[in-house]
């Protein structure tokens, strides 16, 4: 994803790099490594001197600390780490309090029309059971993904419930039948796949699916960048790609 962003930066025209944050063993490896005239650099603080946002897609220990210094710093934050723990989700509210901060699970456009769909369905269709199912390159660590949790938190806002209520993990084994209003969950891992979701609405003979299909990353790129324009001049606070697209 960082060279995915930084060749969409490449190529736009009305963006900047001043600086490459990678982590300190990675900047051995890539000490002499330039982009868009910048070094990569494992200074985290004196790469924000120059900055006015910074795009984070780390790992969720790195994020949340950083969001920390760029809140110290008054720069603005886009972060599409996913897999924070309950800790690091504070701490990045509680950065939030202090400088404006764009999250979400998914940087997609697409993804993002895709959530408000999701809730409309949900709210639409009371009594169809809802089952999320998404697929990822055999190298993703977390489960299910960032996305998935995004489009199952959408579902339950169009339910007016909290996720955490009514969610569902893995099903194995003899269980019992399945509890009215849950949302299920399930996660397959394999190959390169980018990021594939599909949201299913089933109720008495009919089922509706809802899906994206994410096929280059430079989708995320270019998503997380538009949300890097936007936020410049926000009050503090914690956005989401929806405030993003309106």
């Amino acid at each position: 994803m960082g060279r995915a962003i930084l060749q969409a930066i490449a190529e736009s025209s009305d963006l900047q790099l001043t600086a490459a944050i990678v982590s300190v063993r990675n900047a051995a490896s890539n000490s002499g490594a330039g982009w868009c005239g910048v070094q990569a650099t494992s200074d985290a603080a004196a790469a924000l001197g120059e900055a006015d946002v910074v795009v984070d897609f780390s790992r969720p220990a790195a994020s949340a600390m950083l969001a920390e210094l760029a809140a110290s710093l008054h720069v603005a934050g886009v972060i599409g780490t996913t897999g924070f723990s309950a800790d690091e989700e504070r701490r990045i509210e509680a950065a939030a309090r202090q400088t404006a901060i764009v999250k979400s699970g998914n940087m997609s456009l697409g993804v993002t029309l895709l959530a408000s769909l999701v809730q409309q369905a949900a709210r639409a269709l009371p009594d169809f059971d809802i089952e999320i199912v998404e697929m990822h390159h055999r190298m993703k660590a977390d489960a299910p993904s960032g996305t998935a949790l995004l489009l199952g938190k959408a579902a339950a806002e169009g339910r007016q419930v909290a996720l955490d209520d009514v969610r569902a993990g893995v099903r194995q084994g003899h269980t019992a039948p399945r509890a009215e209003g849950s949302i299920g969950f399930a996660s397959l891992r394999g190959g390169t796949v980018v990021g594939e979701h599909a949201v299913i609405f089933a109720g008495p003979h009919e089922r509706v699916v809802l899906s994206h299909a994410a096929e280059d990353r430079s989708i995320f790129a270019r998503g997380a960048l538009t949300a890097a324009r936007w936020i410049q001049g926000k009050p503090a606070g914690l956005y989401s790609m929806r405030d993003v697209l309106g």
